[in-house]
């Protein structure tokens, strides 16, 4: 039986590509203000090389012991300590033989884990299909180690855009082996990175080292700034209060707005004046961060202020604002937001058709349907997760034709829209869109089979071959959710 827990290494760190700087629902001006938010694991570094020191398979009956003298006895005791070149040497020179075919099961299993806890995830990943040919049933245990090793090994990947899919990863996990990793991608070369990192750090919910959290107040780039007063918040630090009192006064932009909500979280409920306040102020990104704010602190009596954000003259703010009460997330929402839905710019109707789509409900059923017909198709595709979840007979075919679309982030918007848990008829579709050829419908797909679950293990395997990296570690990630099931979204 494989072990639980790797212990991970890390490795050498480098645009996003455009489908990753727009892969968000946000617009560039609003993710400004909206930081994307994982089991036992520590960080040690031994010559840059990643180990995962899970353990080794225990022999088992089905498995007869090898002569210690034969290649694969060999392998065996090089695997027992911990000598993993040393058993990837031995199976290569086994396969050069040309025998590939008839090589032990349990050989082919060592080097297997060797290739992960060496770091090399891809190899690994040619010998597990080997291993587990078609119409095999996946080893799970192995696959989960291959999937973690795939994710946790492109925390220092050289292509930024392949960290911060990792580091997506690591934060919809939020269990304790993901700390030391979001701890060290605080100290990452890229804004988005830290940012990621910091507000994952706050998700998880518990105290970690506040020290390097702190430290990030005094980071270069205002958007790690704010995310780390947001993780600050969330993780009720209460010795952070002295530093972030100062940040509500005497600065411009967004930041006070930010102090001020993590003064809110830490008791200090008079501090959600200022930010009532900040939302009327003439500044449109000032207003935007306001509302963001608002959104994710849920308090009962603000909802009238985000309800009234959905008529403002910008149409970035009442984009901002149906986002903000999709986030909020409470029934008293459907009225602003069936306002939004009818708004001139298609921008605001497909962020409120989104949001509208998360109350779930027969009545939003009835108020989406419309929407099928709307004149911009990222509306109409936007508008498919809320039907989707209430039923709505025919949308997978709505679905399929918009999923031919010429536009990339249209056919990655129907990939998320029809990735709802237990959906089994959007397996083929999914299938279709990770096959895509632009990487951004295939991260989006590759997402959303990880929230239908089980049933798409097999084509999560085929996207850990993706020919982007980021791509394979999305699919790992939404692996290791759907093997451990929803229990907290346990890493290794």
């Amino acid at each position: 039986m494989v072990g639980r827990f790797p212990e991970t290494l890390r490795r050498p760190r480098g645009q996003f590509p455009e489908y990753i700087r727009r892969s968000n629902l946000s617009d560039t001006r609003l993710g400004k203000f909206l930081v994307f938010p994982i089991g036992f694991l520590r960080v040690c570094a031994l010559g840059g090389i990643l180990v995962l020191a899970l353990g080794a398979p225990a022999p088992t009956s089905a498995e007869p012991r090898s002569p210690e003298g034969s290649p694969e006895g060999r392998a065996a005791k090089a695997f027992q300590h911990s000598d993993y070149d040393q058993v990837t040497r031995l199976y290569l020179e086994q396969a050069s033989k040309g025998n590939t075919g008839n090589l032990p099961s349990s050989l082919l299993r060592m080097a297997t884990i060797s290739y992960i806890r060496l770091g090399r995830s891809e190899e690994a990943l040619t010998l597990y299909k080997r291993l587990m040919p078609g119409g095999t049933p996946e080893d799970r245990p192995l696959l989960r180690e291959l999937a973690w090793g795939m994710v946790s090994g492109h925390v220092r990947d050289p292509q930024e855009h392949v960290r911060a899919s990792a580091y997506t990863v690591l934060g919809e996990l939020r269990t304790p082996a993901v700390v030391p990793l979001l701890e060290d991608g605080l100290l990452d070369t890229s804004v988005m990175v830290r940012a990621k990192a910091a507000e994952a750090l706050g998700r998880y919910g518990k105290p970690t080292k506040t020290s390097h959290l702190l430290r990030l107040l005094d980071d270069p780039s205002p958007s790690v700034r704010m995310a780390a007063m947001t993780a600050l918040g969330e993780l009720g630090v209460r010795t952070a209060q002295e530093r972030l009192t100062p940040l509500t006064r005497g600065q411009d932009g967004a930041e006070p707005i930010f102090a001020a909500a993590a003064l809110v979280r830490l008791g200090h409920e008079d501090m959600l004046t200022d930010i009532l306040n900040a939302a009327t102020f003439p500044e449109p990104e000032i207003r935007m961060a306001a509302l963001g704010v608002l959104g994710r602190l849920r308090r009962p009596n603000t909802l009238s202020v985000l309800s009234q954000a959905v008529y403002d003259p910008e149409a970035s703010v009442r984009a901002f604002a149906a986002g903000a009460l999709g986030e909020f997330g409470h029934p008293n929402t459907t009225a602003p937001l069936t306002h939004a839905i009818g708004d001139e710019n298609p921008r605001v109707r497909s962020i409120a058709a989104a949001s509208l789509g998360r109350l779930g409900g027969a009545h939003v059923r009835q108020l989406l349907q419309p929407l099928r017909k709307d004149a911009d198709d990222l509306v109409r595709a936007s508008a498919i997760e809320g039907l989707v979840r209430s039923g709505e007979p025919d949308i997978l075919l709505v679905a399929a034709d918009l999923a031919k679309h010429p536009a990339p982030m249209v056919r990655a918007t129907v990939a998320q829209g029809i990735g709802v848990p237990g959906h089994r008829p959007a397996l083929g579709l999914l299938e279709q869109l990770l096959r895509d050829q632009h990487p951004q419908p295939r991260l989006a797909s590759a997402r959303a089979l990880g929230r239908i679950g089980p049933l798409s293990i097999s084509l999560l395997v085929k996207g850990l071959e993706d020919s982007d990296a980021a791509v394979r570690v999305a699919a790992a990630g939404s692996l290791l959710m759907v093997i451990d099931g929803p229990r907290q979204g346990k890493a290794p």
